[in-house]
């Protein structure tokens, strides 16, 4: 039994590896009430008093477009993503355990059509990216000095909702809503990717820990990359939707922050995960709607 402290608990992610990990661990949860990630002295004090053996970050900002055209929401996209992740590194090499931290495909330029390796150098395109590819390099720069961590690249992620009150709906649950409102649906087909359970992250999460693969960057999604479009229009056959698909260009939507056109993450150092298909089906299920 271990004493795993779980950061972002309330999230939808941090909700199902709580799940995964009490069965036979001693899991301690914290979210935004418990610990501020970008207080230092803070985090430094509470984990130092817990002294937990493993330490799983899934606290984020994720505003893509909010962060992009608004400079106060860039600065505290900042201060989550990359003091966040900074201070506890620093925290946990200090207590001496492994660090697991969540980042994100849109790291990537989205230029490369066969998608990336985890070893593929990171170009961001968007204030997003960037802030979580600067949170993935103050890991980094730990690395030389001892600390045990895993660094897991995840995208579109979609599973029960947090109960969090910044938990957003995801894109699956939008479509649902929208195709009850509207006539016809107009969704993305020029941005490819892969959508990921959080149900099955989660379980692939405790699978990486015990296992014998070595310390780094892992990519774990599920299998089968797809567009936005490619989405709407499984989700319409498995519930039987009539619904209008329209195809359109994310450049129709104006948002703010340009998107990586491909940025499909290549799992290649790990057990593949289910098709999105499958886990969506499964998901269906457990909505029972």
């Amino acid at each position: 039994m271990a004493k795993i402290l779980i950061l972002g608990a309330q999230g939808s992610l941090g909700q199902q590896l709580i799940k995964v990990f009490s069965a036979d661990n001693q899991v301690v949860a914290w979210d935004r009430m418990e610990v501020d990630i970008t207080d230092k002295e803070l985090v430094f004090k509470k984990i130092n008093d817990l002294k937990p053996e493993v330490i799983i970050n899934a606290a984020a900002y994720n505003a893509v477009d909010k962060c992009e055209k608004n400079d106060e929401e860039y600065e505290l996209a900042k201060k989550i993503n990359i003091d966040g992740p900074k201070f506890l590194a620093e925290a946990t090499l200090n207590v001496k355990a492994v660090l697991i931290h969540y980042s994100t495909d849109y790291v990537f330029d989205g230029k490369r059509k066969r998608g990336y390796k985890e070893t593929d150098e990171p170009k961001p395109i968007n204030r997003y990216g960037k802030t979580k590819f600067h949170g993935e390099k103050r890991i980094l720069e730990l690395s030389g000095q001892g600390l045990k961590w895993y660094l897991i690249r995840t995208s579109k992620l979609f599973g029960p909702k947090g109960e969090s009150e910044v938990a957003k709906d995801s894109f699956f649950d939008i479509m649902l809503k929208l195709s009850q409102e509207k006539d016809e649906l107009n969704v993305v087909d020029n941005e490819k990717s892969c959508f990921t359970y959080t149900i099955d992250l989660a379980q692939a999460t405790r699978n990486l820990l015990e296992s014998n693969k070595g310390y780094g960057i892992y990519h774990l999604i599920n299998a089968g990359p797809c567009t936005w479009h490619d989405g709407a229009v499984e989700l319409s056959r498995l519930k039987n939707i009539n619904i209008k698909i329209n195809r359109i260009s994310g450049n129709d939507l104006k948002r703010p922050a340009k998107r990586p056109q491909n940025s499909i993450l290549l799992n290649t150092k790990f057990p593949l995960l289910r098709d999105w298909r499958e886990a969506l089906k499964e998901y269906l299920r457990g909505k029972n709607i």
